[in-house]
């Protein structure tokens, strides 16, 4: 496969313009790149002119096969599965640009292919550092019975209990991120809505966020109780 196969380009718009069928085809296994490009395409690239993002296409016979972006030039690259001979030449295309590359973040397959390839091309030693796992909802079982209390959407007033429980929340999953008013909306929390599960005499005692709806899907994440 040819390394010009993929499409790059710092442009948002223009990414999706290619790209936004592809990835709404199957919005299940695209969610992280849907919400993803939504957050990017809704706050604008001027928000990240200092280090703007890169997306990509792998587009063969007026049709797209594969996609990755990162959010900011230093950050980790993510990236839809591919063939062996796609990631190597996605591989050859990056280190020709002499990008340097600290994660490849894929499903399992994709991204031990990607890594291979990446280290035959720049030298690189590849190494586990997470593993996760996308859980599709299929019937919902509401819980019986009921727990006391009721759900209510967060708001203004409660953005320091927010930033609070995500910090718990980051630390107790071993997230690395500075949770605060000035950094929220470049975490990954940040583009969310937000429920608190209430005690009848309206304590909050666990929070739940999820995404808006993109391509008929929406992820839930993060659930956490405190302790």
């Amino acid at each position: 496969m040819r390394p010009d196969d993929w499409h790059l380009t710092e442009d948002v718009d223009d990414f999706l313009a290619r790209a936004g069928d592809f990835l709404r085809s199957r919005p299940a296994l695209h969610t992280t790149p849907l919400t993803t490009t939504e957050k990017l395409r809704t706050l604008g690239t001027e928000a990240y002119k200092a280090d703007a993002p890169v997306f990509g296409s792998l587009e063969r016979a007026g049709e797209v096969r594969a996609v990755f972006y990162r959010r900011t030039r230093h950050g980790p690259l993510s990236l839809t599965p591919v063939t062996p001979a796609d990631a190597d030449a996605l591989a050859a295309r990056l280190a020709g640009l002499g990008l340097v590359l600290p994660v490849v973040s894929a499903a399992h397959d994709t991204a031990t292919t990607f890594a291979e390839a990446w280290q035959r091309h720049t030298g690189a030693t590849p190494t586990l550092s997470t593993r996760i796992r996308l859980y599709r909802l299929g019937t919902l079982t509401a819980p019986e019975p009921v727990p006391a209390g009721r759900g209510r959407r967060v708001g203004e007033q409660d953005r320091e209990q927010l930033f609070r429980w995500h910090r718990e929340f980051a630390a107790d999953v071993g997230e690395d991120v500075t949770i605060d008013a000035d950094t929220w909306a470049d975490t990954r929390f940040g583009d969310k809505h937000y429920t608190f599960w209430e005690t009848p005499d309206g304590t909050p005692v666990s929070m739940a966020g999820m995404t808006s709806l993109i391509g008929g899907m929406v992820r839930v994440d993060p659930v956490y109780t405190p302790a």
